[in-house]
């Protein structure tokens, strides 16, 4: 996989996306960064699999902006869905579950399209 975009080190603590006043995101803790939660999950080798199905899916890989234009989104989203389902005290093995499923489900969705 060509080196990571450094967008994939800032810090997901923040709560920068918005929630409702009902039911704020939770907090990652923090200094947790997405690179920390992917190196934590082991998922690494599983997330490339389903940048290469977007890729395969688009035409494939013809040169590294491309591979960095389907990367970025699928970090963004990643990131999203761990903002939305994560809850305070998770241990490791509940958040690779968590990753590991949300890939699980990006991938079945791109296959079946």
């Amino acid at each position: 996989m060509p080196n990571q975009n450094p967008d994939t080190n800032r810090n997901i603590s923040e709560n920068t996306t918005p929630g409702t006043d009902d039911c704020p995101p939770a907090a990652v803790p923090a200094g947790m960064t997405l690179e920390n939660i992917i190196d934590l999950t082991g998922e690494l080798e599983h997330l490339n699999e389903l940048v290469m199905c977007r890729l395969n899916k688009n035409g494939g890989f013809t040169c590294p902006e491309s591979y960095f234009s389907t990367v970025q989104p699928v970090l963004d989203l990643l990131e999203v869905e761990i903002r939305i389902r994560y809850k305070p005290g998770m241990n490791a093995r509940e958040m690779k579950l968590l990753v590991q499923d949300w890939i699980d489900k990006e991938i079945a969705e791109l296959k079946k399209g």
